[in-house]
Parts: C-alpha cells; structure tokens; sequence
C-alpha cells in the first residue's frame, strides 16, 4: 500500500521536520543565542527571575458606549482582580471626529468608548486614581489628543505626571500597512509621535509613549516572520526620527514598548517573542550604539488572536484563548490581554469578559507556567524555530532598509502586498479543507446561541446632548485662541504637545483639534505602486 508523506507546516507555511536534534542546531551557540534570562541578547526573557519576581500585568482590552457605561465596566473589571486597564475607543474617535459630526453617525460607542473632550475623559476615569493604576490606550492617528486629556485629567486629580505610568498605542505605520485607520500623511503624523517621544522623556518619564504594533498586522493576514519584521522595522523608523529631533538613544529607548499577536500555531508563536527580544537588543546596541541596558530590552504586551475566533461555535474560542494566552507567556510577555468567547459577533459581555479574565488568572496560579523563566528553552524545535524567525526577520528588515526606510517601503505597497499574499495563501487553506478550524470547515455541529452585549442606540444621543451643553458652557475666546495657537504650531517646527494641552483644558473638542491639523496637514489616501 503506497504511502502519501504528508507536508508539516507551521501557520505560516514555513515546513516543520519529522524530528529535531542536535543536528539541526549545529550553528548554535547557546552562549550567544541564548544566554540567561535577564542577560543579553534576552531570547530567555528581560529579567531574570521572570515571573517569580512579577506576574505579567493582566490588562483586559475594553470599551463601549459612553463613558459613564465604560467607567462601570472598568469599575468591575478592577474589583475581579484586573490589574491593569487598557481602552478600546469608538471608530469616531479614532478617525478624530466627534460625536455629533455626520461622519460619525451610526458608529458612536460601538466598537469601543465615545471620547470628544476633556470632559469625557474626566467621566471615563472617575474614581479610579491615575497614579495607582497603569493606562493603555489604542489610539494612534489622534494619539497625541487623546493622551493630553488624559494628562489633563492626572492633572485636576493632583497626579504628579512624574508618577503615571502607562502606554499609548500611537504606532501610526502599522495603520498605513495594515489597519488604514490614519487621518494625516505619514510624514506630518511621524512629527506628532515624535513630539509624543519627546514630551514623554522630558515630562512624563514612567509612561510608555508608543506600543510598537505587530498585532494588527497579523489581523491583516501576515505570517509571524511578517509580524515581527515589519513591527521591528517600524521601531527603526521611530527610533530615526527622534534622534534626528536631537534626542540620545538612551533618553528614550526605555521607553519603547511592543505589541504582538498570540495565535494558533503554539512554538511559532513562542519563538517570534523570543527572536523578537534577540534582534531588538542587536540592533539598540550596534545599530545605535545603546548603552542603557533597558534601552536593550524589548518589552511588550501581547492579545489573543482577534482573527483565529469563530461565530461558529465560540466556546470553542475560550480554548483558543487559553492556549494562545499560554504561549504569550511562555513567549515571556509583560501584559497580555484575552480574548473573550463572542468578539466574533459584539463586544465582550460582563460573563464573556470575567471568563476571559479568569482564563489569565488560571494560567498564572494554577499551572506552574510562571515558576521558572523560559521552561522550554534547549529544546531542539523551539531553539531551531527561533533561530529561522530571527533570520527571516533580519531578511525583511534588510529588504526593507534598501527601499530607504519603512515609510518609501509603504508608499510604494511593499509590506501591504506582502501580507495581502500571505492572507490569500491562509484563506485559501482553509476554504479548500487544507487547514482545520474546529466547528467552521471540520467537526460542524448546530450552533448554541449565546447572550451578547447589545450597545444602546441611545449612546449616541446622550454624547450628542453632552457635547452640545459643553459648547454653551465653556468659554468660546479661549478655545478660538488656543486652536489658533495650534494652527501656528502646526506650520511651523515646534512641539505640539504643549499646543495641544492648552486646546485640550480649554475643552477645545477631539473634532475642532483635529481639524485644525487637518487644515495644515492635510489628509491621506493610500495610493501604492507595487
């Protein structure tokens, strides 16, 4: 009887052998390519003790309708053991348009909270002390907006900007290359995250001013070698331009954080993390010469994979995201949020959520995953594995430099071809029966129906309504005068962030800020050559 060998890959497609020995690893170096935790080039892991010394930060993605509604859940979220919070803003806020604006009809609080002004983000945060809890906020086109509200609030609650620490997700690149959720062209927009950089160093030291994102690459269809090379080379790109603002490697490397995708494939997804860590420490310390050992060190957060849920069946997603969550950490994150069983039909319910929180909870105290740092470093797979991700990614990002930087790279298509490619071969897998996705393409059976979380229409009215009374209140000569101010700014080479907070505590609205940008920057349409 003929025997059919059956090709083994990986989610990606890179081929998986039968077995794996020292055979495979003769190149290898464990001095050089591994080391111990906490030592460079950190593939084990940027501390030593890893977990034993700190959990990771279980920091639950969430937002909804308005901030009343997103404050109680963040209230609840708190009181089940959550540790860090992490908002998810609407469509309207992060296209940098507020509520009553006609583009934003239909959308306000339906994939995340309706922020238009100062005083929305004093409701979303109120009762909960911004110098006691860790912030992340995926927000990027209208990033530097949103985080002087925030700034804005730390101020009236008497935090010390000294003192709050946190993340903003402000990665603008990626939304050219993946999530095309950008306002501004990509040469103005890098102004605002440097000036974002720069603030941060001077002005509020503990907070992260950029989460460097992979994630949504991967969402878009990219393989993990994609993910992490494009994410890398964006932080290149970051890096470039705020030494080329006149700031010194080590007064804001620390301060670089990272964002990576967790999805099926269990040891590729381990050894992106870990070549991710390798490479970033090489290129800090010979591209730039980096001598802060935590300018070396790539911390990052990580979320389940959005894309791997299914409708059908979605309690088949809570084990999606337990085993995706377990390879985040074993990967060595520093924050992870988990998916919930029904983001593929709505936001997450209150049990949807608890389950998924419960899920981080499980792994970190149940399990023994947090006991030792790297468990599954030396094994042949892995260590093989790791080294190819490392090395495709050092492919890219060589590719990459050739065009001149990420941004020429964009403009001409190059990243977004790549993944377009990279979606159609995965698509097409599993349309044709090649790749299993348990209860869509194999093991079907009728599906239950579930509660979900159904967002009020009336959100949108109750925003309306707010902002309208904050137009009457709020004095009109010094809103005219800062957003002038801004203006001025604009077209000229300084900062903007200090612009941008005078607007901001003269309760100049998200929309009239942004379009005072947009009146001196203009807007952008992709338009790729490739």
């Amino acid at each position: 009887m003929k025997t059919v060998e059956r090709l083994f890959t990986t989610i990606s497609g890179t081929p998986v052998d039968p077995l794996y020995g020292p055979d495979q690893l003769e190149d290898f170096d464990p001095a050089r390519d591994l080391g111990d935790p906490g030592q460079f080039p950190y593939t084990r892991g940027i501390h030593r003790d890893m977990y034993r010394g700190k959990l990771w930060t279980m920091r639950q993605f969430s937002g909804f309708a308005t901030p009343e509604e997103t404050n109680r859940r963040y209230r609840y979220l708190l009181e089940q053991g959550q540790n860090g919070l992490s908002v998810a803003f609407d469509l309207p806020t992060l296209m940098g348009y507020d509520a009553d604006h006609m583009m934003s009809e239909g959308e306000v609080g339906k994939c995340g909270v309706s922020i238009s002004s100062l005083e929305d983000m004093e409701i979303l945060f109120r009762g909960i002390p911004l110098g006691d809890v860790t912030v992340s906020m995926t927000i990027n086109s209208p990033a530097a907006v949103l985080w002087a509200m925030y700034l804005a609030v730390a101020e009236q609650q008497g935090v010390d900007w000294q003192r709050i620490s946190g993340t903003l997700q402000n990665d603008i690149l990626k939304e050219y290359i993946a999530q095309k959720e950008y306002i501004f062209p990509p040469r103005p927009s890098m102004r605002l995250v440097t000036d974002t950089i720069e603030f941060a160093a001077q002005h509020v030291p503990r907070f992260n001013p950029i989460s460097i994102s992979g994630y949504h690459i991967r969402e878009a269809g990219s393989t993990a070698a994609q993910e992490l090379a494009f994410t890398l080379r964006d932080g290149i790109e970051y890096v470039d331009w705020a030494l080329d603002r006149g700031l010194q490697i080590d007064e804001f490397g620390p301060r670089l954080s990272f964002f990576f995708n967790a999805h099926n494939d269990f040891f590729e997804e381990i050894a992106k993390y870990r070549a991710a860590r390798k490479i970033w420490a090489y290129v800090m310390r010979d591209r730039y010469g980096a001598r802060n050992e935590r300018s070396l060190k790539l911390r990052f957060h990580a979320q389940t994979a959005g894309c791997s849920l299914t409708w059908q069946q979605p309690y088949n997603n809570v084990v999606r995201t337990a085993l995706q969550g377990m390879a985040a950490v074993l990967g060595g994150a520093q924050s992870l949020h988990t998916n919930s069983l029904d983001e593929a039909y709505a936001l997450p319910s209150e049990q949807a959520v608890t389950i998924a929180l419960r899920t981080q909870q499980i792994l970190a105290y149940e399990t023994g995953v947090a006991n030792t740092p790297d468990p599954l470093g030396g094994s042949y797979f892995l260590e093989k594995m790791t080294l190819e991700m490392e090395s495709a990614g050092n492919e890219y990002i060589e590719r990459i430099d050739k065009f001149g930087g990420m941004i020429p790279a964009i403009e001409l298509g190059f990243p977004q071809s790549e993944i377009a490619a990279a979606s159609y071969r995965y698509q097409r897998e599993i349309e044709q029966g090649e790749r299993v996705i348990v209860g869509a393409n194999r093991f079907q059976s009728e599906d239950q129906p579930i509660e979900l979380l159904q967002i009020d229409h009336t959100a949108q009215y109750r925003q309306e309504e707010k902002l309208a009374g904050l137009r009457a209140r709020r004095n009109r000569n010094d809103v005219t005068k800062t957003l002038d101010a801004l203006s001025r700014a604009a077209e000229g080479r300084e900062n903007l962030m200090p612009r941008i907070l005078d607007a901001v505590r003269a309760y100049a609205t998200l929309g009239e800020i942004c379009d005072s940008l947009r009146d001196v920057f203009g807007t952008y349409t992709e338009n790729t050559h490739l």
